[in-house]
């Protein structure tokens, strides 16, 4: 199994957060503007911890030199059910520096975004404080 799948089903925020390269770029589903830096794509995915329920990755694909993954998952969020993919790139250290997300059906994408909105200030909290790891 691979590391960052191992860590999210584990729920591991620490270990998910080894995985980032310093520069990670996070382009989210519901917002405009990607962010950029380690320690905010921690905390947002700290934060996606919290408000998904059931989450379970289902598929897995990786391109032939195993530097671009697509993670395929189900969750519920506020009682929708949500169906998303990560698009990881590992950097030459294998890490991450680039992580997409996008989700659908557009119900549970605004569920996410409502989730997610009432997390902000807790996780633009936890970015001001740094990486964890």
């Amino acid at each position: 199994m691979h590391p960052f799948r191992k860590a999210v089903e584990e729920r591991d925020a620490a270990a998910v957060e080894s995985l980032l390269a310093d520069d990670v770029l996070f382009t989210s589903p519901v917002a405009f503007k990607p962010y950029r830096g380690k320690a905010f794509t921690a905390a947002i995915l700290r934060g996606v911890l919290r408000v998904f329920d059931d989450f379970t990755y289902t598929r897995e694909i990786v391109d032939a030199n195993g530097r671009d993954h697509a993670f395929l998952f189900t969750a519920t969020v506020d009682g929708k059910r949500i169906q998303g993919c990560d698009f990881l790139h590992f950097d030459e250290e294998g890490k991450i520096d680039d992580f997409t997300v996008m989700v659908r059906p557009l119900s549970a994408a605004q569920a996410l975004a409502e989730a997610m909105g009432a997390q902000f200030d807790r996780v633009t909290a936890e970015a001001a404080a740094g990486p964890t790891s």
